[in-house]
């Protein structure tokens, strides 16, 4: 064999060899959440396309497409054209809901796309390759036990849930979960307010025409917990002593910071995980390193001791 075939040979097989970590490096990321239709999802908009550009800034040839949806069907349309249109490789995701979602994205996965699922868990983890999340049965768990030892283990709670999702489950267990540990304690109605302003005004309101003493009230998402106190006031009740949300909204940090009388707590679930999740999922394709199969991120009691700490006026949410 003369010299020049065989060193034509040899770039070719080097070439072949380097494939792989060449389609790494050029990897195509779908993103897909929720649209901005309250401060949380505003937030994970907002990260999710500035960590869109620090991710094509950090690895050239990256190409990372954001889309947002207002609704499941919405979604499950968005993330077949992500994979048949843009060709993507890999998909981050925040599902709108849990059970519409599940097939849709296993279909994806199922033709080779890496998925990574934030947030919202799909009904069946088979469906991903990772999960990453803040810590939901802690973020139910934090609360009740706040609300219970505020409430001297005695009073009437009511609920509002958010959209019918995995994480809603986890959390509403595990506040009930600690409920149960109260007698004291009467939990007189859960329904869902959907993370959603206006229809947790809705629900808060049906909630005071039904019940004449309610003492407290997990609104369990701070956009939920506006809704609740606009009813509370539009019905001049003085009965209802304690609503704590979560999230930890700026808003509703600083009511906490200041001392407001009924929002004393709050609990952390930043909507920065979602930049977390395209983060650690685009370190592990880029490297060809595994992925942990779920990352949980810890919710913090937030209290006047301590809020100045979870205190970020220049952000979204």
């Amino acid at each position: 064999m003369n010299r020049r075939l065989f060193s034509a040979m040899s770039l070719a097989v080097c070439a072949l060899m380097s494939a792989p970590a060449f389609a790494q490096n050029k990897m195509v990321m779908g993103v897909s959440v929720p649209a901005a239709t309250h401060g949380w999802t505003g937030g994970v908009v907002y990260w999710a396309n500035r960590t869109k550009t620090e991710l094509e800034k950090q690895y050239p040839g990256t190409t990372v497409i954001v889309r947002t949806a207002g609704s499941a069907a919405e979604q499950a349309n968005q993330v077949q054209d992500l994979q048949t249109v843009n060709k993507i490789d890999t998909l981050v995701i925040l599902p709108f809901e849990s059970a519409p979602l599940t097939r849709p994205v296993a279909q994806v996965k199922g033709k080779g796309v890496f998925v990574t699922v934030v947030d919202r868990g799909l009904t069946d983890p088979k469906a991903q390759d990772a999960y990453v999340a803040g810590d939901n049965p802690g973020f139910g768990k934090v609360a009740g036990e706040y609300m219970a030892k505020e409430m001297g283990g005695k009073g009437n709670v009511v609920i509002l849930r958010g959209i019918p999702t995995v994480i809603d489950n986890e959390r509403v267990d595990a506040f009930n979960a600690v409920m149960k540990k109260h007698p004291g304690i009467k939990v007189l109605d859960a329904k869902h307010g959907n993370w959603n302003r206006d229809d947790a005004f809705k629900v808060m309101q049906d909630f005071l025409t039904r019940f004449k003493q309610i003492d407290a009230v997990w609104a369990s998402d701070d956009d939920m917990a506006v809704g609740v106190q606009r009813a509370i006031e539009q019905a001049k009740r003085t009965d209802v002593k304690l609503v704590v949300g979560g999230a930890g909204a700026k808003d509703y940090i600083k009511k906490v910071m200041d001392g407001d009388k009924l929002v004393r707590a709050n609990v952390t679930y930043s909507p920065s995980m979602i930049a977390d999740a395209m983060k650690l999922t685009a370190e592990a394709r880029v490297s060809g390193k595994s992925m942990p199969a779920r990352t949980i991120i810890p919710s913090v009691l937030v209290t006047k001791d301590n809020a100045a700490k979870y205190y970020f006026p220049d952000s979204p949410h």
